[in-house]
């Protein structure tokens, strides 16, 4: 693994928070495979554009988010594993405003122009 592919997956991770905080779709689109598929803690499951549809409609509220540790594993040279510890305030589904320390997996890949995309994630608790 290289240092510049491990900023780029550190910098991808940085940027899909941002955009979720943001309710930011074209970022989000940019962070995210047409393809990505996403798992609450829950076990709900959504596709890109559910996932999104709800960030812009208020259903997701992000509204912070403070990285703890970031951990990279290639897979290869067009696949990785992109494991983020986060604490995040959110409100989400009609609840009121919590801290969650969120585990986000995401499974990542390159795609043809170069560019790095998130293409799946499942969300749990630590």
């Amino acid at each position: 693994m290289t240092t510049e592919t491990t900023g780029t997956l550190s910098a991808l991770y940085a940027r899909a928070w941002q955009a979720m905080i943001g309710k930011n779709e074209d970022e989000l689109r940019a962070a995210h495979a047409t393809e990505f598929n996403l798992t609450h803690m829950t076990g709900k499951r959504q596709t890109l554009d559910q996932y999104i549809a709800e960030i812009v409609n208020g259903t997701l509220n992000y509204y912070s988010e403070a990285t703890e540790r970031v951990k990279i594993t290639m897979l290869d040279t067009h696949h990785a594993t992109v494991t983020g510890y986060s604490v995040v305030t959110a409100a989400v589904y009609g609840g009121g405003k919590h801290t969650w320390h969120l585990r986000m997996a995401f499974a990542a890949g390159k795609q043809p122009d170069g560019t790095w995309k998130f293409t799946k994630c499942d969300v749990s608790t630590y």
